[in-house]
C-alpha cells in the first residue's frame, strides 16, 4: 500500500485527516494511505524525498506534523486554503468528496497554481508562532469571563474571579516565553527593535507581526498590503464601478496592524499627516484608517528591507 516511487521529481497532493493522509503522486493514478502518526509521517516524507513540491490543505492543526516532517527533509510544501481547493473541485465538475479525490484534487490544484512554499523557519519559530497564538486564545478567555462576571450571581463571582486570576498569570508567562524566545534568536531579536523603533508599534504587536508574517521585508509592499488583508479588492463590471473593499490575507496580523495604527495617528507625524490629509478630503474615518494601516505595514516594510531604524530612514507622506 506505501509502495510510492518518486525516482523522478514529481509533485504530491496529500488530504490529511485526524488518522491519516492521503497521498496523490503526479506520476501515478494511485492513492496511498499513511497513518498521521510520527511513524507515518516520516515513511511518507521518505518516499517524497525527491519532490519538488507537496501540496496540503489547512486542517486547523493536524497538517503540522507532515508539514515539519517534510521541511526536516528539504522538500517544498504549500499549504493551501482548503476553500479555495473545495472551489476548484466544483469548478472542475468534480462534486464527490472523498479523501482519495481529495487527494487528486489537492495534486491538481498544485500542478495548475503552483503555490508558493512555506518557508522553512526552525522550530523556535514555530515555537514563536504557538505562543503568540497561546495569548491571543488567553485574551479572548479572560474578555469571556469578564463579560460572564458581569451577570453572575455572587455565588460564581468567586470562582469567575479564579479563574481571571489564573488567566492573568499565564498571560504573564507567555509574554516572557515570547521576550526570551525572541532574544534567543539574533536575527529575531533584530527585526523586534526595529518594529519597536516605530512609533506606534508595540510589544504584542512586534511579536505577531514577527511570528505570524516572516515575509515581511522580503516581498513588494502590493503583494505584502495583499497577504495583511489591506488592498483594495476591486468589484467592477461593465458600466458598475463597485466600492473597493479589502479582505482575505491574514486577519490576526490585520488586527494587530489596526490597533497598531490607531496608535500611530496619534504619534506618529508621517502616518498622522496622511490620516489628516485623507479626513480634511472628505474620506470617511474607516477608510482613511485603512489607507493608514497600509501605509504604515509598507513603510514598515522598507526599514526592514533596509534594516534600519524608524529615525534613521525618511519618510514621506
Amino acid at each position: 500500500m506505501n509502495a510510492i516511487d518518486v525516482a523522478c521529481p514529481v509533485m504530491a497532493g496529500i488530504d490529511v485527516s485526524k488518522a491519516w493522509l492521503d497521498v496523490a503522486v503526479s506520476d501515478s493514478d494511485r492513492v496511498d494511505r499513511f497513518a498521521n502518526d510520527a511513524a507515518g509521517c516520516a515513511a511518507l516524507s521518505e518516499r517524497l524525498g525527491n519532490a519538488e513540491l507537496v501540496a496540503l490543505e489547512a486542517t486547523g492543526g493536524y497538517e503540522m506534523r507532515m508539514v515539519r516532517s517534510l521541511l526536516a527533509v528539504g522538500v517544498p510544501v504549500a499549504v493551501i486554503n482548503p476553500r479555495q481547493v473545495r472551489h476548484f473541485a466544483l469548478a472542475s465538475g468534480r462534486l464527490a468528496k472523498t479523501d482519495r479525490l481529495d487527494a487528486h484534487v489537492i495534486l491538481h490544484f498544485a500542478r495548475v497554481f503552483r503555490p508558493a512554499p512555506m518557508p522553512d523557519l526552525g522550530e523556535r519559530h514555530a515555537s514563536l508562532t504557538a505562543l503568540v497564538a497561546r495569548r491571543r486564545q488567553l485574551i479572548d478567555m479572560a474578555v469571556a469571563e469578564k463579560n460572564r462576571l458581569e451577570h453572575a450571581p455572587q455565588a460564581l463571582v468567586p470562582l469567575i474571579n479564579q479563574v481571571q486570576a489564573l488567566l492573568k498569570a499565564q498571560l504573564t508567562t507567555v509574554d516572557a516565553a515570547i521576550a526570551t524566545t525572541i532574544d534567543q534568536q539574533p536575527d529575531l531579536a533584530a527585526r523586534r527593535d526595529i518594529l519597536l523603533s516605530v512609533p506606534g508599534i508595540g510589544d504584542v504587536a512586534a511579536a505577531v507581526i514577527i511570528a505570524e508574517l516572516p515575509e515581511l521585508g522580503a516581498i513588494d509592499d502590493k503583494k505584502l498590503s495583499a497577504l495583511v488583508g489591506v488592498a483594495p479588492i476591486v468589484r467592477d463590471s461593465g458600466t458598475l464601478c463597485g466600492q473597493r473593499h479589502i479582505g482575505g490575507g491574514r486577519p490576526t496580523v490585520r488586527c494587530a496592524l489596526y490597533m497598531a495604527t490607531l496608535s500611530a495617528i496619534r504619534c506618529n507625524a508621517p502616518i498622522k499627516a496622511f490620516y489628516t490629509r485623507l479626513r480634511d478630503a472628505g474620506r470617511p474615518p474607516k477608510v482613511a484608517i485603512v489607507a493608514a494601516m497600509r501605509k504604515l505595514i509598507t513603510m514598515i516594510n522598507t526599514i526592514v528591507k533596509r534594516q534600519v531604524f524608524w529615525e534613521n530612514q525618511k519618510h514621506g507622506c
